[in-house]
């Protein structure tokens, strides 16, 4: 599932910086563009076709891109619309280049066409507004990108129903949600895009690419048949157009049916058709993508030596080898292949290459969270000098207050003894209040310390013997079975010598248990993925034959500090751990949700209660280490138990200590 979901990330940034909507029939759409400059045409023709010849070329021949756009500007004569048009292909040609440049061209481009009331100005617009978000995904994330589209592009152009340009904003949309595993709205909107598009636009590239993003939706699905309707529709409408760029998308597409299929050696001459388009018109990403599909195919098929050498060329090229994760996951494919080839000293090398990259990552997050929670820290001192502050001054009004009462009950002492006692003895109370309000703040501050300490040690000691099973014992036992199965396969019989196997497969199990508990005390998942998948990799752990673990989550920040992730990982943790081992439940459900700083947690079973067993004790290991965690993060806990299960609601604060 990891890798299903990186190779459709580098696909999606494929598809969100490189696709360009350019007619099937690409050499009569240059060459009519290339006559209109040539001729005698009004200034605005030869301006149009310069900037569309530019796009044309923007991934093809850069320095000709620039030229026709640079061309068509000197062409322009005192037309703002036309000046608005440049700043928009002018955010084009940048937009796979200079992201910082493509943005400020496109905003440029946006506040210019806003003068102008007209479906060319609203739909150029409403790209602008696309992939100016493209330029901030990075920074923003997908969320802002959808919002965007939503937002800003769509409402634009919505009013012209049939238009394809509509078609192709709902095609983008799709590609996005897809990405999300949001397969379902994926199908719906480019269902819309179809409605559009078959019937306004049948011949259209635009009507292609909604075919083949059909086609991969329900590939990543597993749906092949459904899948195949749409790839012969996406191939009727493409082969009257060989030399079409648009031929590489749907080799593809083409690609992505055979491997959902298992048609593995039909797969391998459709992807190097697909591998001829791609060079062919400078598509370098998608060429190393047909590769990496190769690679697959070839080690299925157990074709070693060609499958190395596809991978190691994927390698060499650096398209996808200049993404670290990506880089990552090959060496482990390579360090993988190797063994499985009895090559130990060359899995061994990529093996230590691929922990070396992965352990390099992730420092730089922890670097990252550092930075983070220094900020924290200084805004919390500053927070913290401003309410002393406040409080001096709340302290001098208080003397002042009190000096001004005593002048007062002197003046009238004679008349209000007896009010000035009774005012006195309120004093009295009041002040022993504060004081014991003081010293239950200092010793609560004081357990809050101790928590933390205890937390923090807790979770460094899991760390550091975490990392000494994996990269010392776990390391070392892995290498011991890479060089006794490499030592077997060349002195030993399977069959003669199954006494040996068993003990090999039992060292192999060895492995795999000592990297469970690795991952048990410092789940690895938290610190790649984040909380919510690290949550839900808990609960399909703890999940079993005879149990139903049902994991729901809801608007949880991505972007939490790491010690409050981890803070709330434990607490589910020892939920979890409790109700599978007192409760006797068949079904939990654990519902975990965030607004704004407060974030819940509600668990249910439906096991044998509390009643009157140990474990209604609040003093209890397990309640009590539940308290403390909650504590710590300025909680509160929620206990409800009877004969019919137990319920525990829990809402904790994320803002900080």
């Amino acid at each position: 599932m990891k890798r299903f979901l990186i190779l459709l990330s580098i696909l999606l940034s494929l598809s969100l910086s490189s696709q360009q909507i350019i007619p099937l029939d690409e050499k009569s759409y240059s060459d009519s563009l290339q006559n209109i400059i040539k001729n005698t045409a009004p200034n605005t023709s030869k301006v149009n076709a310069c900037f569309l010849l530019s796009n044309y070329y923007r991934n093809r021949d850069s320095l000709l891109s620039k030229k026709y756009l640079e061309t068509g500007k000197a062409f322009i004569k005192n037309s703002p619309f036309l000046s608005a048009k440049y700043h928009y292909y002018e955010g084009q040609y940048n937009l796979d280049r200079n992201k910082k440049k493509a943005a400020a061209s496109y905003l440029k481009a946006i506040k210019e066409l806003a003068e102008f009331r007209n479906e060319e100005s609203e739909f150029m617009q409403s790209l602008a507004w696309y992939n100016y978000a493209v330029t901030q995904k990075d920074k923003e994330g997908y969320p802002f990108l959808v919002k965007t589209i939503l937002e800003k592009s769509i409402p634009l152009i919505k009013k012209y129903e049939t238009s394809k340009n509509l078609g192709f904003l709902y095609t983008q949309l799709a590609i996005i949600l897809t990405y999300n595993a949001e397969f379902a709205k994926a199908e719906n909107y480019n269902n819309k895009a179809l409605g559009i598009l078959e019937k306004n636009a049948p011949h259209s590239a635009e009507l292609l690419y909604a075919y083949l993003n059909s086609t991969s939706n329900f590939c990543y699905q597993a749906k092949g048949d459904e899948a195949k309707k749409f790839l012969d529709k996406a191939e009727k409408l493409i082969a009257p157009y060989p030399e079409s760029s648009a031929n590489a998308s749907y080799y593809y597409a083409k690609t992505l049916y055979c491997i959902t299929k298992q048609k593995n050696a039909e797969a391998l001459p459709v992807i190097d058709k697909g591998i001829f388009y791609a060079k062919k018109f400078n598509q370098n990403l998608l060429a190393q993508m047909f590769y990496f599909n190769k690679y697959d195919i070839l080690k299925k098929l157990k074709k070693y030596n060609e499958a190395k050498n596809t991978l190691e060329d994927v390698l060499a090229e650096k398209t996808l080898a200049v993404d670290l994760n990506n880089r990552k996951t090959i060496y482990k494919q390579l360090s993988v292949l190797n063994e499985e080839m009895g090559n130990a000293k060359e899995a061994l090398a990529w093996e230590q290459k691929y922990s070396t990259l992965n352990d390099s990552l992730n420092t730089e997050n922890v670097k990252l969270e550092i930075n983070k929670i220094e900020s924290k820290f200084n805004a919390a001192e500053k927070e913290r000098k401003i309410a002393l502050l406040n409080a001096e001054k709340n302290q001098k009004d208080l003397e002042v207050s009190r000096k001004n009462s005593y002048l007062w009950g002197l003046s009238l002492i004679l008349l209000l003894v007896l009010s000035l006692l009774i005012f006195l003895f309120i004093i009295f109370r009041k002040n022993k209040k504060i004081s014991e309000q003081k010293i239950n703040d200092i010793k609560q501050k004081e357990e809050l310390s101790l928590t933390r300490a205890i937390l923090d040690g807790e979770e460094r000691e899991r760390e550091r013997i975490a990392r000494d099973l994996h990269d010392g014992l776990g390391g070392m036992l892995a290498g011991v079975k890479i060089n006794f199965s490499t030592w077997s396969s060349s002195h030993l019989h399977p069959e003669k010598h199954s006494d040996f196997y068993r003990i090999l497969g039992q060292l192999d199990n060895s492995v795999s248990e000592l990297r469970h508990v690795a991952r048990n005390l410092m789940p690895e998942s938290l610190l790649n993925f984040g909380l919510e998948t690290a949550l839900s990799d808990l609960c399909e752990f703890y999940t079993r034959k005879d149990l139903t673990i049902d994991f729901q989550a809801m608007n949880i920040n991505k972007k939490l500090p790491l010690n409050i992730q981890l803070n709330i990982y434990r607490i589910v943790q020892e939920l979890l751990a409790n109700a599978i081992k007192h409760a006797d439940a068949s079904n939990i459900l654990l519902q975990c949700s965030q607004t704004g700083d407060n974030f819940f947690i509600t668990i249910e079973d439906d096991g044998k209660g509390f009643g009157n067993s140990k474990e209604q004790n609040p003093k209890s290991m397990g309640l009590r280490n539940l308290k403390n965690r909650v504590d710590y993060m300025k909680g509160i806990m929620e206990i409800n138990s009877d004969s019919q299960g137990t319920t525990i609601n829990i809402e904790l604060n994320t803002h900080g200590e």
